[in-house]
């Protein structure tokens, strides 16, 4: 029996499920699927969640795309993903990993300017400095303006839609340079919150 061994594959994999609040959900949530290019990443979808892998930036790409054309609906919508690399015995659709680094979603026009919140927490695993990287990367987004402060069990960043998922692809980025073996990301992210409003007023 082979043993499975953290890292031996570089791909990347997102598995997420995006929750518009409206009765119109299954119409928003095709309609963000289906605006936007996936020709670069392995994608599975069913009654729970949708899994895509291949290359970072394409994962990242896609990620961005779908919650940013679900939001444009203008309702409250909330995208809820785990990102993951050197998961033990992960080599299926290895094939992706020969595409080039041209974004196929590269520009989101408006949506990019969507204000966001988000919650994200980095778990390097196999690596006895885990707490440097993470404070590595809650210092990189602090740089970046998007850092607003931690939370039980994650830290927050706010700001446009693009700035949050540029932060969220950076410390992915930056914590698979250090010496784990296996690295997860989960991140929540929320567009349109009624709670903001009502904070404000």
């Amino acid at each position: 029996m082979n043993e499975l061994v953290c890292g031996t594959s570089r791909i990347v994999g997102c598995r997420f499920s995006v929750f518009p609040m409206t009765d119109r959900f299954v119409e928003v949530i095709l309609g963000a699927l289906q605006s936007v290019d996936t020709g670069k990443v392995w994608i599975q979808t069913d009654d729970v969640s949708t899994c895509i892998r291949g290359r970072a930036e394409h994962v990242f790409d896609v990620t961005r795309a779908i919650f940013a054309h679900a939001a444009a609906s203008g309702v409250h919508t909330v995208f809820n993903g785990t990102y993951s690399i050197g998961c033990p015995g992960d080599t299926d659709a290895d094939v992706y990993m020969t595409e080039d680094s041209t974004r196929l979603n590269n520009d989101i026009g408006e949506h990019a300017d969507m204000e966001t919140a988000c919650q994200f927490a980095l778990y390097p695993m196999g690596t006895d400095n885990y707490m440097e990287v993470i404070y590595g990367e809650v210092n990189r987004a602090k740089a970046a303006g998007t850092f607003a402060g931690s939370v039980h069990y994650a830290s927050r960043l706010d700001g446009s839609l693009s700035r949050v998922f540029g932060s969220l692809e950076e410390a992915f980025l930056h914590a698979i340079q250090s010496d784990s073996s296996h690295l997860v990301m989960t991140a929540v992210v929320s567009a349109h919150s009624p709670s903001v409003k009502a904070a404000s007023n």
